[in-house]
């Protein structure tokens, strides 16, 4: 009988047969030592022995770069120890004067801002941050009075107070504005968050919708190597600083993009997680660790992990841990206990930390009761300048691999035992003068107490010729200027060939092209412009065949740090793969999220780094702002620029795709975020005009925008192939149609009977093919006159009209005078006859945007509901608005004005095969 092939296993019940045992093996017997030495190490010195030296052993592997993977977590204690700490190159008395300065005019500014209209703030997020701004801001953070980029820096969003705060000593903000925080409406308020929109020369990046500032960290390193790659800008001095909380790891989009940074190596790039152990309702693992299990994630990820969780007072009791059990307990104590300890007395600590085993009760003995409160209560590296300042320098210093800092704090710090690593700091939203005399005295700063008698705490500041202020302006001016700044070196870029649009604009004669294709064309024409071509910087999420992309791949390339270290599959076809270090378009695999974090760091690059790029995303159209909506609305907060293109738009055009694919609603969505300039094109002529005008807004200058407009466009474009028209000889008046919104398309032919009736028929993008065809059907079958009007943005004509409806209550409020302003579309279909028939391939509601400012009686048809897999044809009927259900809508609405008897509608839905 043939012997098992089963593993066997020992009395242990382990397997004797290891994965390794297929790998050659040149000399066994020194394995078999090398177990032997490691079971008598365990033996001996018991198994916490035997751990420690095969750490010991791994770490010096690694030292000696034998390629053996990283562990994923090393213990609970400082990266960097004490003795290893590089000498501390600021005034460190001054700088914790400083610092005690900016805790109390934060907490100053968010306690009166809620006795005068309990307007919130946040106070416990700062208090525990704030050695980690300030060590930045004094060591390490770049301004742009240097090169005019500097360091980008990810605050977060709850530390606003604290940055306002600094920026009130570095005499940036005045007094007045602190007082104005959250008081926007009557300008000259201060935005509760980071929002450049709000604060645009402070703020560049908003950060308080959790998750995007770490995603968004990630490509604006990666983006500005591909600046550097690109021969665009030499960002090489630039260093890209996220600040998060740990609580904020938890969002998806916070680790999404991980494996990116570390597999293009974004040494420009640090993480600085604020380990305070709570969310905003509790603890974070109130069951686990929550600084082991971020260490174990950037590990694997292949980021370098730099940990500062214990304060200097901590040093005493560790160097006397002769056997680690200290550092064990340490390692095992869930963070929601640990949370408890620092919000305990020393007796607490005593019994619940410390009698967990004979060596620690020993070890507990020899500190008293103060130290021992002093330990565990409050001393954290993150409380402590040369603990943060160590941790920096590793990270800037290391090269190869992003660093992210895990800092360990205690939330709420200095802001009294009220405060202190309490579950329900994050909704306390002031201090009581009690409170506020305790922390003056903590931060022995000199504030008498008569300036605290009276109902609202005063603000504090040392004078503008005081030592403090004097050593910030220092600091700063070293460090090249102010931080956070946002500064704006607007260079117009030259007005396009003419040529690439000419080409859209005479259409396509005989050849049928889907208004995708026309787009990607007139794109790839661009990019070939001596002048701006280059600064062009496609984006998309690994469908560039599906859109028609490909040929841009060998002439243009795909960025890659790392080039093509590969022969490509297709490298004898022309339109082969290609990667390149000097690549222009950013393929960003199926991500849809960091493809609008790319796209978010390339449409600000004319303000973070004085260089305008011109960067488009083109994407399937149900996945844009469906999936993405809160980074598109943070693109617009951030003041950015550029195209976003829906492909393959609408609910009827994917034949087979389904509901997945089925966009019928994008439209809507983006009517909602004020900065998206919405079109849903029906021609190539209409995306050229679209294209060429958005160019001229964003990257031109005019006198009303010297430094171009803060919007961004989104366009729909469709997948149906169809033979493209030339413009109108109209050029003009249709020009200023397409752009303002709507416009007469097709007239219809003068009917044989001069009482015949006659309608409107208002459509977009690829449904403007429909009503053609149901004009040709309402005139030869019902004798039915219908004009067809192409409408390629219900968006900017309600926008318009809202500005119209605005002026006019001004006006009206203010006495009359001036005569009121009539909206676009009520004067392009004044007097049109009859009523009006309104058809998309998106949901009602999106033309429906209208409706209020148009005269003549109106309904709507469009995709409301699922979307569902099957033909183009059978789609559209399905919805009821194919040619012939147009057509018996369009009599229905004729019939109802007593224009077309009601047996008419019966007998073309018959007629048709139409069902409602």
């Amino acid at each position: 009988m043939a012997e098992s092939t089963r593993p066997k296993r020992t009395g242990k019940g382990e397997p004797s047969v290891s994965q390794l045992d297929q790998l050659p093996d040149q000399d066994p017997e020194e394995v078999a030592e090398w177990r032997a030495s490691l079971d008598a190490a365990r033996e001996f010195g018991g198994p916490h022995r035997a751990a420690h030296l095969l750490r010991r052993l791994v770490e010096h592997a690694e030292q000696r770069r034998l390629g053996l993977p990283p562990l994923l977590d090393t213990p609970y204690v400082n990266t960097i120890p004490t003795a290893a700490e590089p000498d501390f190159p600021g005034d460190e008395a001054l700088e914790r004067r400083i610092t005690a300065w900016n805790r109390w005019n934060a907490a100053a500014m968010v306690t009166r801002g809620n006795q005068r209209g309990g307007l919130g703030g946040h106070m416990a997020t700062y208090a525990s941050a704030a050695w980690l701004y300030e060590i930045g801001f004094q060591h390490f953070f770049r301004g742009k009075e240097a090169d005019g980029s500097g360091d980008q820096l990810y605050v977060q969003g709850h530390a606003a107070p604290g940055v306002y705060a600094r920026a009130f000593l570095e005499g940036r903000l005045t007094e007045g504005q602190l007082d104005h925080f959250r008081q926007e409406a009557g300008g000259g308020g201060l935005p509760s968050y980071p929002h450049p929109r709000r604060l645009p020369d402070f703020w560049e990046f908003p950060t308080v919708s959790m998750g995007l500032g770490p995603l968004s960290a990630i490509h604006q390193a990666r983006f500005n190597r591909y600046l550097t790659a690109r021969g665009i800008k030499d960002t090489s001095a630039s260093h890209v600083w996220a600040f998060l909380g740990d609580g904020e790891m938890d969002e998806p989009e916070s680790t999404a993009a991980l494996a990116l940074a570390a597999r293009e190596g974004l040494d420009n790039l640090t993480f600085v997680v604020n380990c305070n152990l709570q969310r905003l309702d509790g603890p974070v693992r109130g069951n686990g660790k929550i600084v082991q299990e971020l260490e174990r994630s950037f590990r694997a990820a292949g980021w370098n992990v730099v940990k500062s969780l214990w304060g200097e007072a901590w040093d005493d009791l560790l160097a006397r841990d002769l056997d680690g059990a200290l550092v064990r307990r340490l390692g095992e104590v869930p963070d929601g206990q640990f949370q408890t300890y620092a919000a305990s007395d020393a007796a607490y600590i005593r019994e619940h930390l410390f009698h967990a085993s004979p060596e620690l009760r020993a070890l507990a003995d020899t500190v008293d009761d103060r130290r021992l409160l002093e330990t565990v209560a409050t001393s954290r590296g993150g409380h402590e300048p040369r603990k943060v300042y160590a941790a920096y320098r590793a990270a800037i210093e290391h090269r190869g691999a992003p660093t992210v800092v895990l800092v360990q704090t205690v939330k709420g710090w200095t802001l009294g035992p009220g405060f202190e690593s309490r579950n329900a700091n994050h909704q306390m939203k002031k201090l009581t003068g009690a409170q506020f005399r305790a922390m003056r005295d903590l931060l022995e700063l000199p504030i008498p107490d008569s300036a605290l008698s009276g109902e609202q705490v005063p603000y504090a500041h040392p004078g503008p010729d005081s030592e403090e202020a004097r050593y910030l302006r220092e600091r700063r001016a070293a460090l090249g200027g102010p931080a956070p700044a946002r500064r704006v070196r607007f260079t117009p870029l030259p007005e396009p060939p003419a040529k690439p649009f000419e080409t859209l604009l005479k259409g396509s004669g005989g050849q049928e092209i889907a208004t995708t294709m026309a787009f990607v064309r007139l794109v790839k024409d661009l990019m070939r412009d001596g002048a701006t071509g280059r600064r062009w910087v496609p984006i998309v999420p690994d469908e560039a065949r599906t859109f028609g992309m490909e040929s841009l791949f060998p002439t243009a390339g795909i960025y890659s740090p790392l080039g093509q270290t590969y022969d490509p599959v297709d490298r004898d076809q022309l339109l082969h793969y290609k990667e390149s270090a000097s690549g222009q378009i950013l393929n960003e695999g199926i991500t849809e999220a960091g493809s609008m974090a790319s796209l978010t760091a390339a449409a600000t690059s004319y303000a973070t780094h004085g260089e305008p790029v011109v960067p488009f995303y083109i994407f399937y159209s149900m996945f844009g702002w469906q999936r993405t909506a809160d980074q598109m609305w943070a693109l617009a907060d951030q003041l950015g620029r550029g195209f976003l293109v829906g492909a393959t738009a609408g609910r009827t055009t994917m034949t087979g795709e389904g509901l997945q694919h089925a966009d019928g609603h994008s439209q809507l969505i983006a009517s909602t975020n004020p900065a998206a300039v919405s079109y849903d094109p029906a021609f190539g002529y209409e995306v050229a005009i679209v294209v060429r005008e958005g160019l001229r807004r964003m990257y031109g200058a005019s006198a009303e925008h010297p430094h171009g407009e803060d919007v961004f466009y989104y366009l729909t474009v469709y997948n149906e192939p169809l033979a493209q028209p030339p413009l109108p000889a109209d050029e003009a008046s249709v020009t200023e149609g397409v752009l303002r919104g709507l416009y007469r398309y097709r007239e219809a032919r003068p009917p044989a009977d001069a009482g015949a009736p006659r309608l409107q028929l208002l459509a977009s993008g690829t449904a403007v093919r429909w009503t053609l065809d149901a004009q040709r059907l309402l005139e030869e079958d019902w004798g039915v006159a219908a004009d067809v009007w192409s409408a390629p943005s219900w968006t900017e004509l309600r926008r318009e009209a809202l500005d119209c409806d605005a002026a006019n209550l001004a006006r009206a409020a203010a006495g009359g005078g001036e005569a009121p302003r009539v909206p676009y579309v009520t004067r392009a279909l004044a007097g049109a006859p009859g009523p009006v028939l309104a058809v998309s391939d998106w949901m009602r509601a999106v033309p429906d945007q209208i409706r209020p400012w148009v005269e003549q009686d109106w309904t709507s048809l469009g995709t409301d509901g699922f979307g569902l897999s099957d033909s183009r044809a059978a789609a559209r009927r399905h919805f009821g608005v194919d040619a012939e259900s147009v057509a018996v809508a369009a009599l229905a609405a004729l019939a109802r004005r007593g224009e077309v008897k009601a047996e008419t509608v019966r007998e073309a839905a018959q007629r048709y095969g139409v069902r409602f």
